[in-house]
């Protein structure tokens, strides 16, 4: 009897042994298979934030091309006045990064990789993906009209849909804030929301029947953003795009209400030839979501990656963002939401934007997995042309 119960309790401690063995063993196995996903992911959210690898192909392979567009560079820069960065990015690696020119001209400071230029339109693409960030949480429809939000809205029957491919028809807010605008100061988003219904201005056209270029529409939309998310807009895109894909050099600047940051520059023209003079802001400069979204390159190409590999946003929104409007008669518009689309091409995404001194272009083209993006602050005026010779060089001379 005291024997039996002796073996009773040998196999409970057996057992007791064998489970915390292979508990430790269950759990290291959890662990290095966990490491080995992260390992094996590009992108990985950790704290709610987007790990963007930032990679540059070696020497050896880029060296020719590397030349080819310095040299590039210095001959625009002497003989077009070209002040400004360019990053060129293939199959999610950087191949080139470089600037030429001055920051400050007064001062002969040199530009820098953290030099923050001012994106112009560019900024566009970032008010359709919050839009888009909204609808997929549920909190939009692309259906909604803008009375939906606001009540008082004087267009009426205009969609979310319709302000993101531009066949909204709205008037320039331009024309508003320079001819009906009272106050002193720049006015805001708010500020022009307000006076809309006052406005005298009229639509160009019912919603749906035409493509019109748009920067009102883009005001409109940031409007919404703040509406529904509760945050101001430079917050918003703080919040759900800059800090989580780190972005550490972008951010949105509201004249009159913003400070001016470490490394913000400045727009200039170019007078008889010689002199460079600032270019000083205007009663449309405090209002965002058309523009005012500043940045660098390498935040750019952090970008254009997290969107472009499904990170930021689902595969069936950007699917949206990168296909052709069309009016309610069925004619295709080159636009997407915030994007444009070659009209021979539609695999061909870019944007250009030109504001105050700054002349900005981000190309995409998706077939090739090839970004070029190109930054400037001195009112320069060639960027097809340029993009054309950037891209021509890369396929010329990159071997990968």
């Amino acid at each position: 009897m005291m024997l039996s119960k002796i073996y009773k309790n040998i196999i409970i401690l057996i057992i007791i042994i064998g489970c915390v063995v292979f508990s430790i063993f269950s759990f290291q196995g959890k662990e290095d298979n966990s490491n080995a996903t992260v390992k094996k992911e590009v992108v990985h959210k950790t704290d709610n934030k987007l790990e963007i690898p930032v990679e540059y192909y070696p020497e050896e392979t880029t060296k020719e091309v590397n030349q080819k567009l310095d040299s590039l560079l210095k001959r625009i820069n002497k003989r077009h006045d070209f002040h400004g960065s360019v990053l060129v990015a293939k199959n999610k690696k950087i191949v080139y990064q470089n600037q030429v020119g001055y920051a400050d001209f007064r001062k002969k400071v040199p530009l820098k990789e953290e030099s923050v230029f001012q994106l112009a339109s560019v900024s566009k693409q970032f008010t359709a993906a919050a839009i888009m960030q909204l609808k997929e949480k549920g909190k939009i429809k692309l259906t909604d009209t803008v009375n939906f939000y606001f009540p008082e809205f004087p267009y009426k029957n205009i969609t979310i849909k319709n302000l993101l491919n531009h066949t909204s028809g709205l008037p320039k807010y331009f024309w508003v804030a320079e001819h009906e605008w009272k106050e002193n100061k720049a006015p805001t988003n708010t500020d022009l929301m307000n006076v809309l219904p006052l406005s005298k201005a009229q639509r160009f056209f019912k919603p749906g029947r035409n493509f019109d270029y748009s920067n009102t529409g883009y005001v409109v939309l940031a409007s919404i953003v703040e509406k529904v998310s509760g945050l101001p807009y430079n917050q918003y895109l703080k919040k759900y795009i800059f800090e989580p894909l780190d972005m550490k050099n972008s951010f949105v600047y509201s004249y009159q209400n913003d400070t001016v940051r470490k490394n913000q520059l400045k727009g200039y023209r170019l007078y008889r030839g010689w002199k460079h003079l600032t270019i000083g802001n205007t009663i449309n400069d405090a209002i965002v979501g058309d523009k005012n979204v500043y940045s660098t390159a390498e935040d750019l190409f952090k970008w254009t990656y997290a969107l472009n590999s499904g990170n930021l946003l689902s595969k069936e929104s950007l699917a949206q963002m990168y296909t052709k409007g069309e009016t309610i008669f069925g004619r295709k518009v080159p636009y997407g939401f915030g994007f444009r689309m070659d009209r021979r091409d539609d695999k061909n995404i870019y944007h250009y934007g030109k504001w105050n001194g700054f002349s900005t272009a981000l190309t995409n083209y998706l077939e090739e997995d090839l970004v070029v993006i190109v930054l400037e602050h001195t009112s320069y005026n060639s960027l097809k042309y340029l993009n054309k010779k950037i891209k021509q060089i890369i396929s010329e001379n990159l071997k990968v």
